[in-house]
């Protein structure tokens, strides 16, 4: 029931995904959340988010800012990594995460979508065909409408871990 809301890989925060692992798979392209995924919502780069975004290029891995944010707030952010970036994204609409591949030169098979929210993120991502990573939020200080929806996410993520234990067990049987 909840399916399309779930993601590939759920993951305690984006600084834990080995992402050279990912580059050997063929990903070539990463879009990433901003608020809540990379730092704390609204605050700036910091050493870790500047760090990720050198290592991802060095790798030859390309990557995008996927935020529902205004300009100003994802666009200083992408100045200090060095990324590319869409404001006011509308996510979950399928046409931002297009456009983020076309901007990356990559396909649903080569990219990769990262962050901390059900039904914003990861349900576009899943509804665009990519291979998609939750990961915790950051900081429990939040918008009032993140808040509430972190309830409805509470319920859906309960069955997606027994859904990904069940999973899990059948694999280990075989």
């Amino acid at each position: 029931m909840f399916q399309s809301f779930y993601p590939d890989q759920y993951l305690d925060s984006a600084y834990s995904i080995d992402f050279k692992k990912e580059y050997d798979r063929g990903i070539r392209g990463v879009i990433f959340d901003v608020d809540n995924t990379l730092v704390p919502h609204g605050e700036p780069a910091d050493e870790r988010s500047i760090a990720l975004f050198k290592n991802l290029k060095q790798l030859g891995i390309g990557t995008l800012l996927l935020s529902n944010n205004k300009e100003a707030r994802v666009k200083s952010f992408s100045g200090e990594v060095g990324s590319l970036y869409i404001y006011k994204a509308g996510k979950p609409s399928v046409r931002s995460y297009r456009k983020a591949m076309d901007m990356l030169g990559t396909d649903r098979e080569t990219t990769l979508f990262v962050g901390d929210q059900l039904f914003t993120d990861v349900w576009g991502a899943n509804r665009t065909g990519i291979r998609s990573y939750l990961v915790k939020p950051i900081h429990p200080k939040e918008e009032i409408q993140i808040v509430l929806k972190r309830y409805l996410e509470k319920i859906v993520l309960y069955f997606y871990k027994r859904y990904e234990k069940k999973r899990t067990e059948k694999t280990d049987v075989k």
